[in-house]
């Protein structure tokens, strides 16, 4: 009786998704929400989707709100439709839905990675009146072709960084930074709801590795899930850490905002400190929003072509990162699919993608050429809805053929025999990608 439900109530969702418009795809909830989700998930997603302004303003009189320094003003401005980011094509086109992480050799009190002294742990752009934003990021590319076999060449391109107009002086040779894409945020309640046990049986079969990371709340050590290095224990934090980086949003989790020393206007304009601009309330309805949002269906399940893919997948061992099934326990946003097995396609641990990929920082237990293993539900839509379709963790990849030929390291095998597929095969793997 409980595998029928879970299928019932599996069917259920995905009826929902296949119902609206593939534009709104990565926007629908689970099927039959609990009450305190179903308002959570419209009162979240109203501040998902809000402009932060300036405060104190005449709708927050109490509230002193963006800023000081930040990337944007709202999480949709980067996360469109609740879908991943876009980077520029063009040559010294600045990053919209993107960020740029920095950090400075060694490792601060709690192991992870040590902010630049001037800069804090993320370049922010923009200012407020009054203080300056940290400057101007732009993206350049660096290309190199690829044959396949049967003669098809495909071009990849590695994105390179160029900082101008520096306000809190230069950023020093050993700095490290790391381009960042905005990630899909559909699905995280389910990955979220995966047991550490669940997770950790990737690690006893020699699979991948686990980041352990500091969690704010517990005041210790745990395992790290989110992120695009495993870097963030719980969707909370990852949540909480998104405002005060990316919008200058204070809360309990992060009271203070992200000003250094050096930025003297920024931290005069941050006095408000005692009182955090992000209430408690505020935090948990985002969290439950997002971990509300239902990842959509599989598409075109039954094509000869997309099952002829699908075995090329697992014959090509991509299924050794890209675990197909994963099982929940406890799931409150719909109870209905707890303990039920779901499909994102990741161990959520860490694997080597080689030198290629690497970006040069360390980040608790994850090294520079680590990286957790991307979910792959939906990526056959990414695009579609007006979100961005750029993949790998710096969007340098415009198609997945190009995500596919920049694995290293672990992936190496899988890409090389990705690329000795005859074209036929290639595209029917590519095929079985799209109707994920």
């Amino acid at each position: 009786m409980k595998r029928l439900a879970i299928a019932a109530a599996a069917l259920a969702v995905a009826g929902a998704a296949q119902a609206a418009s593939l534009t709104e795809a990565f926007t629908q909830p689970f099927d039959a929400l609990a009450p305190r989700y179903a308002e959570a998930f419209r009162r979240g997603g109203g501040l998902f989707r809000q402009a932060w302004v300036i405060g104190p303003s005449v709708d927050h009189p109490d509230e002193t709100g963006l800023g000081p320094l930040y990337n944007r003003l709202s999480c949709i401005a980067c996360h469109v439709k609740n879908g991943r980011g876009a980077a520029p094509d063009s040559e010294n086109g600045v990053p919209r839905d993107m960020v740029v992480r920095l950090s400075v050799p060694g490792r601060d009190a709690h192991g992870g990675p040590p902010p630049h002294p001037a800069y804090g742990g993320q370049f922010n752009s923009e200012g407020v009146p009054g203080v300056d934003g940290e400057g101007r990021v732009t993206i350049g590319y660096d290309s190199v072709e690829v044959e396949l076999s049967g003669g098809e060449r495909i071009e990849l391109r590695r994105p390179h960084l160029s900082f101008r107009h520096l306000a809190y002086g230069p950023l020093g040779e050993e700095t490290k930074t790391s381009l960042r894409n905005a990630p899909p945020v559909f699905g995280l309640g389910l990955l979220d709801a995966v047991s550490e046990s669940e997770i950790l049986s990737g690690v006893a079969d020699g699979r991948g590795r686990a980041n352990y990371v500091w969690d704010v709340e517990s005041g210790k050590s745990v395992l790290g899930r989110f992120g695009l290095k495993a870097n963030q224990p719980s969707l909370r934090q990852q949540v909480a850490g998104a405002f005060v980086e990316d919008i200058g949003i204070t809360s309990d989790l992060f009271p203070h905002e992200s000003c250094t020393a050096t930025q003297s206007a920024c931290l005069a304009s941050a006095g408000h400190e005692n009182k955090p601009e992000l209430t408690h309330a505020q935090l948990d309805a985002v969290v439950d929003y997002i971990r509300a949002l239902s990842p959509p269906p599989r598409r075109d399940t039954d094509n000869p072509g997309i099952k002829q893919g699908e075995a090329l997948f697992a014959q090509l061992a991509c299924d050794a990162c890209h675990r197909p099934t994963l099982r929940i326990g406890r799931f409150d946003p719909a109870s209905a699919l707890s303990g039920a097995e779901i499909h994102p396609y990741t161990d959520l641990l860490l694997h080597d993608m080689g030198e290629g990929l690497a970006d040069g920082r360390d980040d608790f237990d994850a090294g520079p050429r680590d990286w957790r293993t991307a979910p792959l539900w939906g990526l056959g839509l990414a695009g579609k809805g007006g979100d961005g379709a750029n993949f790998l963790h710096d969007g340098r990849a415009r198609t997945l053929a190009e995500a596919i030929l920049w694995h290293g390291g672990d992936a190496r095998a899988a890409a090389d025999a990705f690329r000795a597929l005859a074209k036929d095969e290639r595209n029917a793997l590519l095929a079985f990608l799209q109707s994920l």
